[in-house]
């Protein structure tokens, strides 16, 4: 009887090793799908292109057959440095956008998302996605929108979606 045992207990022992072999192997394996999967994924997607504006100025995009334009400042509410405000306050950017075969699209695009106020840092637009970054300068005590008017400039990012 303890021969079998014993001979059971060995062949339990080689099932184990073998499990563990199997489970190792097809850890690694997923591993590398995933990482394969991965890399496909950024590699496809094209990277974003950043342009920095000021008011009244038009670009044309390098990666992409866009031409982007900044009119303006819509609204500047951002609570200036140096005083006590109930709200961050938002600065919406007026920005037109336009490709060779069509009419612009004008685009309002804000410093934070607030959907109950309609305001959206971000837009999707003929297949991409425009996204406001920044706007400066940030109004102070001193200066508020009326003397910043005409001196703004943005950075908006483009990419394709």
């Amino acid at each position: 009887m303890n021969n079998n045992y014993s001979t059971l207990y060995k062949l339990n022992s080689k099932k184990k090793m073998m499990l563990h072999k199997i489970l190792i192997l097809s850890l690694g394996i997923y591993s590398l799908i995933s990482c394969t999967s991965q890399k496909n994924i950024k590699t496809n997607d094209k990277a974003a292109e950043r342009i920095e504006l000021s008011e009244g100025q038009q670009k044309m995009l390098k990666g992409y057959p866009l031409q982007v334009k900044f009119n303006g400042i819509l609204e500047e509410s951002r609570c200036p440095k140096g005083v006590d405000c109930i709200w961050a306050g938002v600065a919406v950017a007026e920005i037109e956008i336009s490709e060779k075969a069509t009419k612009p699209v004008i685009l309002s695009l804000a410093t934070t998302d607030m959907q109950a106020r309609g305001y959206q840092k971000e837009t999707n637009v003929n297949g991409h996605t425009v996204a406001l970054q920044n706007v400066s300068p940030y109004p102070t005590a001193k200066h508020g929108a009326k003397e910043l008017k005409g001196n703004y400039k943005i950075v908006i990012t483009v990419q394709k979606k």
